[in-house]
């Protein structure tokens, strides 16, 4: 009897989550965001998401799959406005849509200031290490993005020939970075914006 009732428990079809995984991820890169990875507990992370820690194995992995996972989200979500960005038709209205897109972003006041490739990383203990890797590939990644629509903005003309889009792109991702730790300090929308504009009195063309 107690054979049978093992075989008939084994197929009964597993029980479905009782929670949103893309509500759970949201929250999740929220806790990254404010406390950044060596920061958010795993305590922090399963309260803030409303599951217990099998759940949050059995749905996202380990803590580092959860922020790499955590990061891709940002991207789609969050820190979207870098695709829209390059898909403007010139240079000049790449760089405007991104710098006043990211001073936006960063000084949010209804949601964490900052960028989250930049506080994600903020941490001095070597449990950091990780995170640091993984930020860094992702902030070089946006970097080789803008590089390159800035080549192809050369090619077209729409950029001065002697114009070096490398360095430009550095130039753009220098400002952003810098942006937000400015808007983690306190610094107002107004104030970045007015970065932005310094800035874009500077840019060839």
């Amino acid at each position: 009897m107690r054979a049978m009732k093992a075989r008939k428990f084994a197929r009964r079809p597993g029980r479905p989550r009782a929670f949103d995984t893309d509500e759970a991820l949201d929250r999740a890169v929220q806790v990254f965001w404010r406390k950044g990875y060596e920061g958010a507990s795993l305590s922090a992370l399963t309260k803030a998401m409303g599951i217990n820690r099998p759940s949050l194995y059995a749905a996202f992995g380990d803590k580092k799959d959860l922020f790499r996972k955590a990061l891709d989200r940002y991207a789609e979500g969050p820190a979207g406005y870098l695709r829209e960005a390059l898909s403007q038709p010139t240079a000049r209205a790449v760089v405007e849509r991104l710098l006043h897109a990211a001073a936006c972003r960063q000084a949010d006041r209804h949601g964490p200031r900052g960028c989250l490739l930049v506080q994600g990383a903020l941490a001095c203990g070597g449990a950091a290490e990780f995170a640091r890797r993984e930020v860094n590939a992702r902030r070089a990644a946006a970097e080789r993005a803008i590089r390159r629509r800035l080549e192809r903005a050369k090619r077209e003309g729409d950029l001065p020939a002697g114009s070096h889009p490398a360095h430009l792109a550095r130039y753009l991702a220098t400002i952003m970075q810098g942006m937000a730790v400015q808007a983690a300090g306190g610094a107002t929308r107004g104030e970045l914006c007015r970065v932005v504009e310094t800035a874009l009195r500077g840019w060839p063309g």
